[in-house]
């Protein structure tokens, strides 16, 4: 009998379990499919100010949950993308921005990769240039002689 009640309280929980799981989804409710890939666009290109990288979409904290539904309604007010996003980075700051906009404090970020690049590519090709000239540079005398004598030694018994 007690194990009847068990199995039975663990059937219940797991019940409970689930539907507070259910009432955890956000169901949003679009007419046109394009307007949810909107949606969906926006929510993923857009962090949590929260969370460490986590879109809003992907995320839990209530300050996602708040920018889902503000995304919506702005998207249902017939608002633009790049409307939005301006919104949100006026609220928010850049931070919520997967990508930065390129501006004149982000043109360090966007350019030091381009700047390694071409940095790292002028450095292999002098250290290159500088290996070849040293290979083809031409003994001097006392160079030729030390190495003269180190050949004939290991010759002699």
């Amino acid at each position: 009998m007690a194990v009847i009640r068990l199995t039975l309280a663990s059937l219940v929980l797991l019940l409970v379990a689930g539907l507070v799981q259910a009432a955890a989804i956000e169901m949003r409710e679009f007419d046109d499919p394009v307007m949810e890939q909107r949606y969906r666009s926006l929510t993923a290109s857009l962090r949590c100010p929260t969370c460490e990288n986590q879109a809003i979409n992907d995320s839990d904290a209530p300050v996602s949950r708040d920018m889902r539904d503000r995304v919506y309604f702005m998207l249902q007010d017939g608002r633009a993308d790049m409307e939005i996003r301006d919104h949100m980075v006026e609220r928010f700051g850049n931070y919520v921005l997967y990508n930065p906009r390129l501006e004149g404090r982000t043109y360090l970020l966007w350019g030091l990769p381009a700047a390694l690049v071409v940095l790292g590519g002028i450095l292999v090709v002098l250290v290159v240039r500088a290996r070849r000239n040293a290979s083809a540079r031409a003994l001097s005398d006392e160079e030729r002689a030390r190495l003269d004598a180190l050949i004939n030694r290991g010759r002699t018994p």
